[in-house]
């Protein structure tokens, strides 16, 4: 008998409390705040490794463009401070967390703030004096306390969620029927090959509600020019993307992994210059960068340490995943106008 079975009645107790949760909130037993700002929250049902960052950045970048003023809203998983905090020119992977913090230098303009009760949060950025016009919230799928104008569900290609279990049997945190509540599903990470037909097969596995919309998105890496053998480290969920992306222009390429969010240690540091010295340099998730920036490795490091940026594209073709992110804000301010 696989191991993984012997997960399966803790993961029946683990999907009774959930369900247990999502009753109390369905049935009105527990608070949900309505804000009037237009919020989109961007979320899984699993444990990481499904690109809601780059998605967040995605949108942040279509908002942009429209003219509309930003906020990203996170938790700032494995920060040391606690309460609202705003991101400023002082913030580090430390203080806000590194999600956060990769949002923050990449878009300085954009008010970036971490707070582990959104709905709190909420509140006190409607009352600021220039308020955002839209706010996006990272991994808010399981924050029942509010109710978000727009959900868009992300599951990878290679694991939708509905062939996948709850923990600690498999990765989901949620209860697959949660998916019925999202406005908009991405499956995200889908090969460059994927043919009309390989999506049509995905949809009949999701069976998405007549009122969903279904798109498909590809996980785009910038051209880093790698000379030589390069040093993978990552400390991400579901780094084996990255690594296969690498592997496919370096077959030699080394690699040195870590959990998702871990917090480089002076031995991690160690190791990393130890194994970087049989390489050319070092290869990094823009994310892990914001950690490095917490310890001595840059000044150490003979090596070159270059961080991977990485973009999501999104397949637009008989609607417009844009067009529905656009409609939903241009019709929520018009009906805040009234």
């Amino acid at each position: 008998m696989s191991w993984r079975w012997i997960g399966a009645p803790l993961a029946v107790m683990y999907g009774g409390v959930i369900a247990l949760r999502h009753l109390l909130y369905d049935e009105h037993l527990l608070p949900t705040y309505t804000p009037h700002i237009p919020t989109i929250c961007v979320g899984n049902l699993a444990v990481g490794g499904t690109g809601k960052t780059p998605m967040v950045e995605y949108l942040v970048r279509l908002l942009r463009r429209e003219g509309y003023k930003v906020c990203v809203l996170l938790r700032g998983y494995k920060r040391t401070t606690r309460g609202f905090v705003v991101a400023t020119s002082s913030a580090t992977a430390e203080t806000i967390g590194d999600e956060a913090m990769q949002i923050h230098r990449k878009f300085p303009d954009v008010l970036t703030v971490v707070c582990e009760e959104r709905a709190l949060a909420i509140r006190k950025l409607q009352r600021m004096h220039n308020p955002p016009d839209v706010i996006l919230l990272d991994d808010a799928y399981q924050h029942r306390a509010i109710h978000c104008g727009l959900t868009i569900l992300l599951t990878a290609y290679d694991r939708l969620y509905v062939n996948d279990h709850l923990l600690p049997w498999g990765s989901l945190r949620d209860i697959p029927y949660r998916a019925s509540k999202a406005n908009i599903i991405v499956v995200t990470k889908c090969p460059d090959t994927i043919r009309p037909i390989d999506k049509r097969v995905v949809d009949s596995k999701l069976r998405p509600a007549t009122f969903q919309h279904l798109y498909f998105s590809r996980m785009q890496y910038a051209d880093v020019p790698v000379k030589g053998v390069p040093l993978v480290v990552t400390g991400i969920a579901q780094p084996e993307y990255m690594i296969a992306h690498i592997r496919s222009i370096e077959p030699q390429t080394e690699v040195l992994t870590y959990p998702d969010h871990h917090r480089f240690t002076p031995a991690d540091v160690n190791e990393i210059i130890r194994r970087a010295e049989r390489c050319d340099c070092v290869l990094t998730t823009e994310k892990d960068m914001q950690r490095f920036a917490l310890t001595d490795i840059v000044e150490r490091l003979s090596k070159p340490i270059i961080p991977l940026p990485i973009r999501m594209t999104v397949d637009q073709e008989t609607r417009s995943f844009d067009d529905d992110v656009l409609t939903y804000v241009r019709e929520s301010k018009h009906k805040q106008s009234l």
